[in-house]
């Protein structure tokens, strides 16, 4: 990635399409549509990146990494991973245990074998379904603020009324019900993020388009990072594991995951959907896995309702890594929770980093608090103040 050599799969100027639609329930016309992009951007990796494509790979990733660590003169690794990076840590420490110092894993996936990276895929999508709800209840419960619905249902008629409304006559010409479920994807990462999304929604179905357009619509001078982005991480899960080659495979399964998770699923398909039709050979995912003393005590930080990264990845991966302790934020989903807002977390980890002190194999914290809403233009809180 980044300046030195990056990858790119298509032309970064045609990189952002919109708007677009996002079908919860697709038709066989949109999903063809959808089949024949994937294979066109499967042609594009190979066409763009010749000879180096089947390099791209988690394991190498893990190797480069000790030839930086043996660059700087470091007998040990100290490291610290989040989100994918839990993933190539973890293979780091089951190539090269002798070399850690110590590892912070935040936000784990799932290490299995099995599970990379098709099932995980399948179950992230699951778990962003429950963060959606979790998002939708916040906003019921500040209905004073946001007036979009008292409950979890009337929110999401809300939502889909918006979607409706963007498909008929798309927000500012670029917004769209692709680009709104994006913008909303990113709240189920990230709760911080709640109160700017239904403040958006809000404006937009009473009229004002404008801070929706803002945080929904693309913005073309981040197009070349962005496609250089999406291309590392396709090549990457493309090659690290096997993928089902025939598409009735990803049919069934993701139309059965739509039936009660549509959501995020078929958006999260059509993103790995490249992977059915992948130019170069597969790898097979390493057994990631350590015996007893074999390496020194390591951190694994996991929120319980995290969906990018859903808690049993977590579990996996304590039970994967011998001596490893687990912290867990309880009744908590922010994807990545190192150095974020809550003490008892931050606590554990500076305690660690610094000291190398850990407690015995499991610990809990209670969840950060939720965010406050922020409330929309003229709008009143129930003491009937007004706001500032």
């Amino acid at each position: 990635m980044g300046r030195s050599a990056p990858l790119s799969c298509t032309d970064p100027k045609q990189y952002f399409k919109a708007p677009t639609q996002a079908p919860t329930h697709p038709s066989e016309s949109y999903k063809k549509e959808r089949i024949a992009q994937a294979k066109a951007y499967a042609r594009g990796c190979a066409r763009r990146a010749g000879a180096a494509l089947p390099y791209y790979s988690s394991l190498n990733n893990a190797r480069d990494l000790d030839v930086l660590r043996a660059a700087l003169g470091e007998q040990r690794l100290t490291f610290m991973g989040a989100s994918y990076g839990t993933y190539f840590g973890a293979l780091y420490a089951t190539l090269f245990p002798s070399h850690v110092r110590r590892m912070v894993f935040d936000a784990a996936v799932n290490p299995a074998p099995e599970q990379v990276w098709y099932r995980n895929n399948l179950d992230q999508s699951a778990a962003f379904e429950e963060r959606w709800a979790d998002f939708r209840e916040w906003v019921a419960r500040h209905d004073d603020v946001y007036g979009l619905g008292t409950t979890s249902e009337e929110v999401l008629r809300s939502y889909e009324k918006a979607a409706a409304r963007l498909a008929a006559e798309p927000a500012g010409g670029k917004v769209g019900p692709g680009q709104l479920q994006g913008a909303f994807l990113s709240a189920g990462y990230y709760d911080d993020f709640w109160p700017h999304r239904a403040q958006a929604l809000s404006a937009y179905l009473k009229g004002d388009p404008k801070p929706l357009i803002q945080q929904a619509a693309p913005h073309q001078e981040a197009a070349k990072e962005a496609e250089n982005s999406d291309a590392v991480y396709t090549a990457v899960e493309c090659s690290d594991a096997p993928w089902p080659t025939d598409w009735k495979v990803w049919d069934r399964d993701n139309t059965r995951l739509a039936r009660v998770a549509p959501f995020e699923t078929w958006d999260n398909a059509w993103m790995n959907l490249p992977c059915a039709y992948w130019p170069t050979a597969r790898q097979e995912p390493l057994d990631v896995r350590t015996g007893p003393g074999e390496l020194p005590a390591t951190l694994i930080l996991a929120a319980e309702r995290d969906a990018a990264a859903p808690y049993d990845g977590a579990l996996q991966l304590h039970r994967r890594l011998s001596g490893s302790v687990l912290v867990t934020e309880r009744d908590a989903g922010t994807h990545g929770i190192a150095g974020g807002p809550n003490p008892c977390v931050n606590g554990y980890l500076d305690a660690y980093l610094l000291e190398g002190s850990l407690p015995v194999r499991r610990a809990a914290c209670a969840p950060h608090p939720e965010p406050e809403p922020k409330p929309t233009a003229g709008a009143r809180k129930a003491t009937g103040k007004p706001t500032r």
